[in-house]
């Protein structure tokens, strides 16, 4: 089978190279992969900024969809043909998050789902919505469950609240679609008028560029009416945290995400805020997390925004178009 090997922390140690097809054990699946997206940390692994860590060579990234070619032994949960994704961590698979999931992180501790053919925990699977492609469904396991985590399981979003989504990149652009789907009302930002026209057409009550409006904390309070937004995402870490709290309603909640802007928000520093701010990091999310998440999806008709579709022997230019920042959404690559 194909699959691609990072041989280093850098994009142009990408190569295709031939290995033997993997097979199940016992709990496990084989499955030939139809698809896989692109995530932010995917991009921080490829250029050796992802502070975790990585070992060399390593198959990337950790979102994928397929269709199952073979079963191990005792594996009663899913048969031979079932189009499935994988879930982040092949370990966690429900309660709390303990330290030793994360050796179990796709794409990162150890091998992803670049390659033609993968083996996965048979727990650790989860059927694709139904009336989703494999491109769309391998948008789910990462991006879409951190904004459900963030927003349902720690936020308890209720209809009529509203959130900030920060961006247009897939956690944020996830989040606008859940919460409209839950009732909500969303703004959003973005440095691009010509993305936020696009957040308007799925459904944004309002938007903040924040290249012409750098203090948009401010400006969010005024589409609040002074109020201030129940929820944010908050992907830009420790760079733009302070705008976030000053767009923030009291007793609000915001979910510290990522650290676009260098380093990860400091949840001390939301704490010392006071005014009844309720803090939370999410890490992704647990097996019951990306099932919960695939049944709403369903039910709710929500599909995921696919910017992109890069072929497979192209993976390095994913890569490079997630790095140049002008995705809305998510990048895919397809599989032969």
């Amino acid at each position: 089978m194909r699959t691609v090997e990072l041989r280093a922390g850098s994009i142009q140690s990408l190569a295709h190279v031939e290995r033997p097809p993997p097979k199940p054990g016992a709990g496990q699946v084989a499955i030939r992969m139809r698809a896989a997206s692109l995530n932010y940390r995917d991009l921080m692994i490829a250029t050796g900024r992802y502070a975790r860590g990585a070992s060399y060579p390593l198959i990337p990234l950790s979102d994928g969809a397929g269709e199952i070619l073979e079963v191990g032994e005792g594996v009663t949960n899913v048969a031979v043909g079932d189009r499935v994704m994988g879930a982040f961590f092949q370990r966690w698979i429900d309660g709390e998050f303990e330290r030793a999931f994360g050796d179990s992180a796709l794409g990162g501790a150890i091998d992803g789902v670049l390659a033609e053919q993968v083996v996965l925990q048979a727990n650790a699977v989860v059927s694709i919505p139904v009336g989703l492609s494999f491109e769309q469904a391998a948008c789910l396991p990462c991006a879409a469950v951190t904004a459900w985590v963030g927003l349902v399981e720690f936020g308890k979003l209720e209809a009529g609240e509203t959130v900030l989504a920060m961006g247009t990149g897939g956690v944020s652009v996830f989040a606008l679609q859940l919460a409209k789907a839950m009732g909500a009302r969303v703004l959003v930002t973005s440095s691009q008028d010509a993305k936020l026209q696009r957040a308007t057409s799925l459904g944004a009550d309002g938007v903040i560029n924040y290249s012409s409006t750098p203090d948009w904390g401010a400006r969010a309070r005024e589409l609040t009416m002074g109020r201030g937004v129940d929820h944010i995402l908050e992907i830009g870490g420790a760079g733009t945290l302070a705008q976030s709290l000053d767009a923030l309603a009291d007793q609000g909640h915001v979910a510290l995400i990522g650290q676009l802007s260098g380093a990860y928000g400091d949840k001390d520093a939301v704490v010392k805020r006071g005014r009844g701010l309720r803090v939370d990091r999410v890490y992704v999310g647990s097996v019951r997390h990306l099932r919960k998440l695939s049944e709403f999806v369903a039910r709710k008709g929500i599909r995921p925004v696919v910017d992109r579709i890069v072929p497979f022997d192209d993976v390095a230019a994913a890569y490079r178009a997630l790095e140049s920042g002008a995705h809305f959404g998510k990048i895919v690559v397809s599989f032969p």
